[in-house]
């Protein structure tokens, strides 16, 4: 069984500037550990996509040799699935430094020998992290003994629907909106997310569309 544990302690005190927390993912079924809101909107993003068996928070300290003398660098975040390793870091555009971009080419390099791949996270298409965030809301396992899925799959097996007219197709449309949502997140119905997500979004058919 694969262990990991992070090489810092995700702790929180009153005046810090970052924000730590814990982010229980539904693909592994645990919680992991997170050091800023934009590391935790990764986590949530990870989570929709689908495909993951493992985050690793932290997972080792990489220490390198570079012209100006030796250095190291902690990556966020070892991500292992299906489709192999991804190694990522994340950091907002406009707050990388030079220092950075060395570090970040170092786990790059070390990634690449290693047989994963390698991205750093600056930042998120308008839209895109407000949606998933919403949908998030039903990504636990639900009930559904009044077969609402099933009516909102056949909703859109033919064409595209707007959310509103969707759920009001279906025979209790209060309850039909969560249960289209959770659809939504397990990607069994499809949406733009680079659209605000509302009454007026299009619906598909996963695997069909703009979704």
């Amino acid at each position: 069984m694969l262990t990991s544990v992070p090489l810092r302690r995700f702790s929180w005190r009153t005046g810090q500037e970052h924000r730590p927390g814990l982010e229980c993912l539904v693909s592994t079924g645990r919680q992991h550990g997170f050091e800023s809101l934009a590391e935790r909107r990764l986590l949530l993003a990870l989570d929709f996509a689908g495909g993951v068996s493992e985050v690793l928070s932290q997972p080792f300290r990489l220490r390198f040799t570079a012209e100006k003398g030796p250095g190291e660098h902690t990556p966020d975040f070892l991500v292992l699935g299906a489709g192999g390793g991804w190694l990522l870091d994340v950091r907002p555009a406009g707050r990388i430094k030079p220092e950075d971009e060395l570090r970040f080419a170092s786990a790059a390099q070390a990634a690449v020998a290693v047989g994963w791949r390698y991205a750093v996270v600056t930042g998120w298409r308008r839209h895109v992290m407000t949606g998933i965030d919403t949908l998030s809301s039903r990504r636990r396992s639900m009930s559904d003994r009044l077969g609402l899925e099933q009516q909102l799959l056949a909703g859109v097996q033919e064409r595209p629907r707007r959310f509103v007219d969707l759920v009001e197709g279906t025979s209790l449309p209060a309850v039909a909106r969560a249960h289209a949502i959770h659809l939504l997140w397990h990607r069994r119905l499809a949406m733009d997310l680079a659209q605000p997500f509302k009454d007026a979004t299009w619906i598909y058919r996963a695997g069909a569309g703009d979704g």
